[in-house]
């Protein structure tokens, strides 16, 4: 398969796989790569905060794909304890071939969750370290175990990786601490996947980009809702100059199938990879750091409490 020209067509049987996705609202990134997923034959669980949001998801996914097999999680990323009772719940899915850490939120007001965290370092890697280290004796059961970290062009913004204490108090710049969240998805997926090779363990982690795509997530971000005349102007302009959802899907769906080595970064393979189809892609430099690598790690374990792998 040559990977400068990866398409959706290139990711085969998936039948007898199991897939978590976490984020799946309809018609965002998350629910287009789930979708793909089922289209293709695994088995998918959709993991969310809002019940009804995920049986949205898992009855559309259900009206295209008739013979998909969809279970859903209740899941939010920023409390610590509601992650580790959707891993709990996750049990009962058996051994799961593939992770993909999707959901997020961007640029969000201020605000300090039930754990002391502020939310988008909660919501965008505490969570998503928290479950990864929960389902990972899932994902070695599989024999073949893959997690995919969605990142951000914005991690590039970042001026140093976030390895402070995260319940002290400091200024607040949204964006400056959604581009950290950002850089820290990679950060954690190169520490991953190396703590992985070291143990010896058939699981192997990736990260990916979506460019800029057509979603709510900045609506959302900024006005806290995607309702209003506020929010369908936002959302109109954001969507005219972006690339649909189900593309910006692609990335991710490249390195959750495609026959990849662990710590490959896939973005867009058009201009500023803003759009386009798929491709290896390279990140900024801080995001190499294995100093950083190792103390976002180590501050990781120490604040969700968890020791791992």
């Amino acid at each position: 398969m040559s990977t400068t020209a990866w398409t959706t067509d290139d990711i085969g049987d998936l039948g007898g796989r199991t897939a978590v996705v976490t984020g799946p609202t309809l018609g965002g990134l998350g629910f287009h790569t789930a979708l793909e997923l089922a289209r293709h034959g695994a088995r998918v669980a959709l993991a969310g905060r809002t019940p009804s949001k995920l049986e949205a998801a898992a009855d559309a996914i259900g009206a295209e794909v008739p013979d998909a097999s969809v279970d859903t999680l209740v899941l939010d990323l920023a409390d610590l304890a509601s992650v580790r009772a959707a891993a709990e719940a996750a049990g009962e899915l058996g051994p799961i071939h593939l992770l993909v850490n999707n959901a997020g939120i961007m640029a969000s007001p201020f605000h300090r969750t039930v754990d002391g965290l502020e939310s988008q370092m909660a919501t965008n890697h505490f969570g998503p370290f928290l479950l990864t280290g929960l389902l990972l004796d899932q994902l070695v059961a599989s024999g073949e175990g893959r997690v995919v970290t969605l990142s951000s062009q914005m991690h590039r913004v970042a001026r140093s990786a976030p390895l402070g204490d995260p319940r002290s108090r400091r200024r607040y710049r949204r964006w400056m601490v959604y581009s950290q969240t950002k850089l820290a998805n990679l950060i954690f997926t190169f520490e991953l996947d190396r703590r992985l090779r070291r143990a010896g363990l058939p699981v192997i982690a990736l990260a990916a980009h979506p460019g800029l795509a057509g979603t709510h997530l900045a609506v959302n971000g900024q006005l806290g809702s995607t309702e209003g005349r506020r929010a369908a102007i936002l959302d109109a302009a954001v969507k005219a100059v972006a690339q649909t959802a189900a593309a910006g899907a692609w990335p991710v769906l490249m390195a959750a199938t495609a026959d990849l080595p662990g710590g490959t970064y896939v973005g867009p393979g058009g201009p500023g990879q803003a759009s386009g189809r798929p491709r290896i892609v390279g990140t900024a430099p801080l995001a190499r750091d294995e100093m950083a690598q190792r103390r976002l790690w180590e501050t990781s374990e120490a604040t969700v409490g968890l020791s791992w792998p």
